[in-house]
């Protein structure tokens, strides 16, 4: 029971980040992927009770972690900025399905069978579902739609294969992520004053950032993590397909637009075949 409510309270939280991103699209994607990423980090240090040497990994777990943190989430935002937000999430939300699709190229020893395509082919139909249902809208605005929606798969692909590089470093304690967002946000700020122009934050814009680094993208990691070691992960897996349908529908209510059939479908498309893909098999 304990394990159920930690894991659901991480899916509340990343049920938010698309509905934050949006709300500050106007923020520079390495600006806003920066400081929320230095603003999640701080929930390790009590954590780690404030030794930042329970943070310490080795330098190839620690670029795993990078890759993550920093290229799913500057994806992500990059993509709600130059695509419908609606769709682009529905289709970042291909990545459970990507981790069962993926895993024979990451895992050795693991086989992809007959009913992980058939998956597959069903996500990947919703997500089309998803972009061709808006009818002339799409087509009509040119290739900036277009980039969006690749930078969505981009960032599905990210999640997907970090998920599953995870599973090839040694283990490591769960205030290690902190180090994750720390040199993450620090390489994003970089970028930032490299590649972005100065952009000047209200008092609303940091207050939203704080929200989006203490919440999904930073408590819901630490929460979900905790999930995982307390409770069984094959039911927590079950309870993760929720938070595609809670992001859409929170940034449904956010934007205040109606739910179309063709996200509806996408959407039971999309969650279903990577529910129906992640099932173990009966033996």
């Amino acid at each position: 029971m304990k394990s159920d409510l930690l894991a659901l309270a991480a899916i509340a939280l990343w049920g938010t980040l698309a509905a934050l991103g949006v709300e500050l699209a106007h923020v520079p994607p390495f600006l806003l992927t920066g400081l929320g990423l230095l603003a999640g980090s701080l929930i390790a240090l009590p954590l780690s009770r404030f030794r930042l040497q329970a943070w310490k990994v080795p330098l190839p777990t620690l670029l795993v972690g990078v890759y993550g943190l920093f290229g799913f989430h500057w994806l992500l935002f990059l993509a709600l900025r130059n695509a419908p937000a609606v769709e682009a999430n529905l289709i970042n939300y291909l990545w459970p399905l990507g981790m069962v699709v993926l895993a024979p190229l990451f895992l050795p020893g693991v086989r992809l069978h007959g009913r992980h395509v058939i998956a597959a082919l069903l996500g990947f139909a919703g997500a089309a579902i998803a972009i061709l249902g808006r009818g002339g809208e799409a087509s009509s605005a040119g290739t900036g739609f277009q980039s969006g929606y690749l930078l969505a798969l981009a960032s599905a692909f990210v999640w997907a294969s970090y998920s599953l590089l995870t599973r090839r470093v040694p283990a490591f304690p769960t205030a290690a992520v902190g180090s994750f967002a720390v040199v993450s946000g620090l390489l994003s700020l970089a970028c930032h004053a490299l590649l972005e122009p100065a952009t000047a934050l209200s008092a609303g814009d940091i207050a939203l950032i704080a929200l989006l680094g203490l919440g999904p993208l930073g408590g819901a990691f630490f929460l979900w993590d905790a999930a995982i070691k307390c409770g069984d992960p094959r039911r927590i897996g079950l309870l993760a397909f929720i938070t595609p349908l809670l992001s859409t529908a929170l940034l449904l209510l956010s934007t205040g637009q109606a739910l179309r059939w063709n996200i509806a479908l996408a959407a039971a498309l999309v969650v279903g075949a990577a529910a129906w893909g992640s099932r173990q098999p009966r033996r």
